[in-house]
This record gives structure tokens, sequence and C-alpha cells, in this order.
């Protein structure tokens, strides 16, 4: 299983960005769900590989038809596209409005995207961009099927303090209560702190201190560089070399960290590989997230 769902608790953080930077180097095949009952924002800014725009009507909105009638994992392709580039995207609802049509199908959605990585035709992991999460968001009834929950934060003080009350309540629901920090409860919950590269290293242990303190059972588990030229890169609205810009650099060390310390959990040799081949695809793809993000 490896449903990696991102979210943030207020603002706009870079939910998206963190998301589609992530996919970009995803050592292996991927798929980006935009899971924001609030709207997608991918079909606004992003080219699809014919080079026309992206299908508002091809994504979520078409998907909630086929989940009343049961989902197989790999139903899910038939609503998905390729961004220019080649990143394959579950494209978000237009309106929240249209959110509604999904009622009641959030956990049928979480399972699907929970077991993709296991079909034995086309697997894949998904990342969920869930954008911002309240208590009744109904996104987060995809939280248990998930492997991680990541919490994208800034580095404002009010921000943290955010996030740390954010990680507390979500283990309350999903774990039944607050864990000490060396907890092994599932979802494991983590913070994807944004911030900038000379700065992180001290602001992960004092985030980290304040996650401890506060008995959320969650943690700081990588930093993403504040980088908007490199964001307007992903975009496709800038030209330059993407592979080296400071939020991909940033975005491969999360990745790694992470298939060092969970990987073996999620492993799955029918899986394919991006590898390099995912970051070169990012210069292109032209994935429509910025560095104010969702």
């Amino acid at each position: 299983m490896a449903l990696i769902a991102l979210a943030a608790d207020k603002g706009s953080p870079g939910v998206t960005t963190a998301a589609v930077a992530l996919a970009a180097v995803w050592p292996r095949r991927v798929l980006v769900a935009e899971t924001d009952p609030a709207g997608g924002d991918l079909v606004y800014r992003s080219a699809a590989a014919h080079g026309g725009p992206l299908n508002p009507n091809t994504g979520m909105l078409s998907i909630a038809a086929t989940a009343r009638r049961g989902l197989v994992p790999d139903q899910l392709w038939d609503h998905t596209q390729p961004l220019a580039g080649g990143l394959e995207v579950l494209v978000g609802l237009g309106v929240a409005e249209q959110a509604a049509g999904l009622a009641g199908l959030w956990p049928t959605l979480g399972r699907a995207f929970s077991q993709l990585a296991d079909s034995p035709h086309a697997p894949a992991d998904v990342i969920a961009d869930c954008g911002r999460v309240s208590g009744d968001t109904p996104a987060v009834e995809l939280f248990p099927q998930a492997a991680l929950v990541l919490l994208v934060s800034r580095t404002e003080p009010e921000a943290i303090a955010r996030v740390r009350d954010r990680a507390a309540a979500l283990a309350a629901k999903l774990h039944g209560g607050s864990r000490g920090a060396a907890s092994l409860a599932t979802p494991l919950i983590g913070v994807l702190l944004i911030a900038d590269p000379s700065t992180s290293a001290k602001l992960v242990h004092q985030v980290n201190d304040m996650l401890v303190a506060a008995q959320t059972g969650a943690r700081v588990v990588g930093t993403l560089a504040e980088d908007p030229a490199g964001a307007e890169q992903l975009a496709g609205r800038k030209r330059g070399r993407l592979d080296k810009s400071m939020l991909i650099r940033s975005a491969r060390k999360v990745t790694v960290d992470l298939y060092q310390q969970y990987g073996a959990a999620w492993a799955n040799p029918a899986a394919g590989t991006q590898g390099m081949q995912g970051t070169h695809g990012a210069g292109a793809h032209g994935a429509g997230a910025h560095g104010a993000g969702r």
C-alpha cells in the first residue's frame, strides 16, 4: 500500500506544489490525485500531453459515477490524463459544490488509491493533494487508507502552531488519541516544511521538539526549499534546468529519505520506476503548481 496524502491546516503553504514536486522525482510509477473537495487547480494551470488543455470533466468528476457501482483500482486509469512531460493526474473538481456528488464515496476512493500499488496490470503509488483540511472535510476519509499523511506547512510561528494542533487532532481521529514520537501507528502523520534551505536544519529540530512536547505522534519528515523560481519552472511558466532547482533537489532528498525509512513496506516488484526519468519529465510537464500553491 502506498497512498501518500498531502494536506494543510490553513492558508496556502504549497500543497499542490509539494505534491507535484514529489511526484516528479518519485522512484516508481505514480499518480497525482487532486482530491481537494474545494476544487483542483491543475486544469487551470497545466497543459495536457497533447498540448491542449486538460479536460475538466475527466477526473474526480467522472469517477463519481463509476465509484457508486464499486471501484476496482485499475479503473482509476480510465479517469486520468497525462500532463505534458508524462506525469499522470486525476484532475480535481471544478468547484466546491461538485463535492456533493462524491458524498459517501471517499472511503471507496481511499481503498482504490491504496490498492493501486498492488495492481497486477498497472501498479502505481498515489500522491493525493487533499488541500486544506479541517474536522469536517470529507477528504479526511481517505486518511485511514494512507501509508503516510503529510501536513505541509510554512515556518511562521502561527503556521507551526496550527500544524502542531492539526497533527494532534488527526492523531486523535485516526489513532484514537495522541501518541508518543516513537509511535508506529498507521497512517504515519508527518510534517513537510516549506523553508529557506539556509535555516531548514535548525527549524526541523525546533518543530520536532514542539511536536514531541505536544505528544502529537508526528514528526518532520523533510523540507522542501522555498524556491519561487523552481516552482515557476515546475508549472511550465519559466524556462530553466528544473532538475537543478532547489525545489527539485530538496524533493529528491525527501523521497530518498522516505524510501530509506518506509520503502520496504511499500515495495512492489511489479511496479515501474521513474527515477531520473521522472525528474527529467518534470521540466516539461507543466505541472501547474506555484510557490504559493493551495
